[in-house]
């Protein structure tokens, strides 16, 4: 696992997690800015999560708030983590329903990007869409398949998670919109990938699995679902069959260059 400066933030005896008055700032800002960008962008169904969420724009939230409404839509519930956390941990929560959140916030000097997911991206980006239950179904169902698999078959996981749940498009009545929790964190990168300037493809669950990517810079190519319950469907598909056919294919060239030493 990488090293993060980031230290989450632990609650109190009665479970409050203390914020100082300059987190606060930071989700404010990150938080009013970003409603702003993803309007008309990000698909209903994301934007029905965040009336439901009712998330506030003054403070950080407190995790039972986000509980109430994510039990009471699909059942699903989000887990206080460290910073960073191992694979096997992160399958072990999403197969029981439960989505992890670092209790920290960026500094103000990473406003706009940071590498390790942060409160802000885990509860703006992922929770919105954790109320649809297409989308909880795909995300549980992930979770279960991801505790089964080999090191090996994790890794062709991770690029199908990275390609959806993180930096998925879909095509709807009104045009194509974003469901991804990476892009509808990310102000620049809410406007360009919807730009011409990225690759479109049409979704294909192997095809994602077989595209390299890195997560430092904004995404070459954009995967698009036909419509949101497409992944409820790929749910009920055999996914580790796709992955034993992606591990036999083998990957794509990378459709960027290589990170600098």
């Amino acid at each position: 696992m990488k090293s993060t400066q980031y230290v989450a933030r632990k609650p109190d005896e009665s479970g409050f997690i203390h914020y100082d008055d300059a987190e606060h700032r930071v989700w404010n800002t990150l938080i009013t800015r970003q409603l702003k960008v993803v309007e008309g962008r990000a698909c209903q169904e994301y934007l029905d999560g965040i009336d439901q969420l009712g998330l506030p724009l003054e403070r950080i939230p407190q995790l039972d708030e986000i509980n109430r409404v994510l039990q009471a839509s699909t059942g699903w519930r989000v887990a206080r983590v460290p910073a960073l956390i191992p694979f096997q941990t992160f399958f072990e929560l999403l197969a029981s329903q439960q989505f992890p959140v670092a209790t920290f916030i960026r500094t103000p000097e990473e406003l706009d990007y940071l590498q390790e997911p942060d409160i802000f991206h885990e509860i703006f980006g992922h929770c919105p869409l954790l109320t649809n239950p297409w989308f909880a179904e795909f995300t549980h169902t992930y979770g279960k398949l991801g505790l089964k698999a080999s090191k090996e078959e994790r890794v062709y996981l991770a690029r199908l998670y990275w390609m959806t749940i993180e930096f998925g498009l879909v095509d709807t009545s009104q045009g194509r919109k974003i469901y991804g929790g990476g892009i509808l964190s990310s102000p620049k990168e809410t406007v360009y990938c919807l730009s011409d300037e990225p690759e479109h493809q049409p979704f294909d669950p192997l095809e994602a699995m077989r595209t390299p990517y890195r997560i430092d810079i904004l995404q070459p190519l954009y995967f698009v679902l036909p419509e949101l319950k497409r992944l409820f469907e790929l749910a009920h598909e055999d996914i580790m069959a796709l992955v034993q056919q992606a591990m036999r294919l083998g990957l794509h060239a990378p459709k960027f260059p290589p990170k600098a030493a």
